[in-house]
């Protein structure tokens, strides 16, 4: 089969960063005044997810760094859900291998599965909270605020679902999504948010928002009786400054990893579409992409291949790299069980090319919409096919790098990843 040429282009969007995180962080938790609530030698449980948040150690450090100058005692609660397996073991080595670290942050780390059940929502639902963070005379919600990959509301991820789902841990988070499939997203969020508020000691959040190019754009503590209103001015900005895709058209989408430090959905559905659907694209999305051809895991996903299943193709390293067990743990959890399917996968690159480019339309392969991206949260550098060179030309925000060139293979028969791939070839 004859490929698609490809041309290396570079996306402009607004990106506001942060340029000195500690002192940003210091200076937002010193605004909450939170001497006037922590008491010397009182605890302080802070919070570590398991997403892949830019600069997520120097953050835990220096809120770490702000408790301790109050001379109370900090230490750190791995709060992911079912994550690493729903192991406390698993969530740890999550957290450590993000560089959280006890030598690095000078803080403990109390990672457990067990949780306490502080209280039953108006809907009956039990409220599961972390024994660790429960014991502890405070809590400190530590997490990013973004769109959630399967939800739509006022507030979707960030602190309230960090108090959900991170700090219910297993038995939380599978009883909350087994809820949401009854009621809305957004009850449910709202209702175990108020009994955490009113009986777990949350003493203050920190929020984080990234730009498109997975920097840390802003840092705000917010007082537990703003969790709300703040969560929602912080969506509304997170949405205008996430990653995106430069076309919303496309036939063949190649993503060279998926992991769950990436997006909850292994590839983020705000990014991608299927946000409603899992092979298609709906009149609610802002994307159409007609397939998806996953090439490989993040180390940092440990084998958790959760969001595989929204993929058509993918290859046989791909398949042989998941941890099934992790992988079906997660999706269960996540009431989400087509997310851990396997999709169809060959031996080379080459033969999955060979399989997906007729399937994406009448257009013959040379010329099919293609877009190679490194990640989802990585697409301020993408490959696309030669079929887009003349709307790139009528694009003002698209700046053309290198190309068009012939698709780069390896003796195997297996592409170069986006990142790999040299200029000028």
């Amino acid at each position: 089969m004859t490929y698609p040429r490809m041309l290396r282009i570079k996306q402009r969007f607004e990106g506001p960063s942060v340029e000195d995180i500690p002192a940003t962080v210091e200076s937002q938790l010193a605004s909450l005044q939170l001497g006037k609530k922590i008491k010397p030698g009182e605890t302080v449980a802070i919070t570590a997810g398991s997403r892949g948040i830019a600069n997520i150690a120097v953050i835990i450090k220096a809120t770490v760094d702000h408790v301790k100058s109050l001379e109370a005692v900090p230490f750190i609660v791995p709060a992911m859900g079912s994550h690493g397996g729903g192991t406390p073991e698993g969530q740890r080595g999550i957290v450590e291998g993000y560089g959280i670290t006890e030598d690095y942050t000078g803080a403990e780390i109390r990672s457990s599965m067990e949780t306490v059940i502080v209280d039953k929502t108006p809907q009956g639902i039990p409220v599961h909270f972390d024994k660790h963070a429960y014991d502890a005379d405070h809590v400190l919600v530590c997490g990013r605020v973004k769109p959630h990959t399967g939800f739509v509301g006022e507030i979707e991820s960030g602190l309230l679902k960090m108090m959900l789902i991170g700090l219910g841990k297993h038995a939380g988070a599978k009883i909350y999504h087994r809820a949401i499939l009854d009621y809305s997203f957004g009850e449910i969020i709202t209702a175990v948010a108020d009994s955490v508020l009113d009986k777990c000691g949350i003493v203050a959040g920190l929020a984080i928002v990234e730009n498109a190019y997975d920097q840390t754009a802003l840092l705000a503590a917010v007082a537990p009786e703003n969790f709300v209103s703040r969560e929602k001015e912080l969506l509304k900005q997170a949405k205008q400054w996430m990653p995106r895709l430069p076309f919303d058209k496309v036939g063949l989408l190649i993503i060279d990893e998926i992991g769950k430090d990436i997006s909850g959905s292994g590839m983020d559905t705000n990014v991608i579409g299927r946000k409603y659907s899992d092979h298609c694209a709906t009149d609610k999305d802002d994307v159409s992409v007609k397939r998806i051809f996953v090439r490989g895991l993040t180390y940092e996903t440990h084998g958790n291949a959760c969001g595989l299943g929204l993929a058509e193709f993918t290859n046989s390293r791909t398949v042989q790299s998941v941890d099934q067990n992790i992988t079906t743990i997660n999706s269960l959890t996540g009431g989400h069980p087509s997310a851990a399917m396997i999709p169809v996968h060959y031996d080379s690159d080459r033969e999955v090319l060979d399989a997906a480019l007729p399937t994406t339309g009448l257009a013959d392969a040379p010329d099919a919409r293609v877009i190679h991206i490194s990640t989802t949260l990585h697409v301020g550098e993408v490959l696309v096919s030669e079929a887009y060179l003349a709307e790139i030309e009528n694009r003002d925000d698209l700046e053309i790098i290198d190309g068009p060139s012939e698709m780069q293979f390896d003796a195997d028969g297996n592409l170069a990843a986006v990142a790999e791939q040299p200029v000028g070839v």
